[in-house]
């Protein structure tokens, strides 16, 4: 248990960036915990979840960045002109 955080405070130290790392923190704190409890896997967890927080983190600001455009339902349609 020692050795696998020390192995995994020392990941995320030498981790790059926060600009570059965005996500990685956070999944990689949730896996290491998930991986710890799935037959003690601590550090493969921690490897994917930085993998998948990153994902997310980019498929977010990609989200964000993208102008939202309206809704066209049919509920939300204006009236067609009367003829009259």
């Amino acid at each position: 248990m020692n050795r696998t955080m020390f192995l995994l405070v020392t990941a995320l130290v030498a981790a790059p960036t926060a600009a570059d790392a965005k996500g990685c923190i956070k999944g990689a704190i949730v896996g290491g915990v998930a991986g710890h409890y799935a037959r003690h896997h601590a550090i493969a967890g921690a490897a994917a979840g930085c993998v998948a927080g990153h994902y997310l983190a980019k498929r977010q600001a990609r989200q964000q960045q993208r102008p939202k455009a309206p809704a066209h339902h049919w509920w939300n349609r204006t009236p067609a002109p009367s003829p009259g």
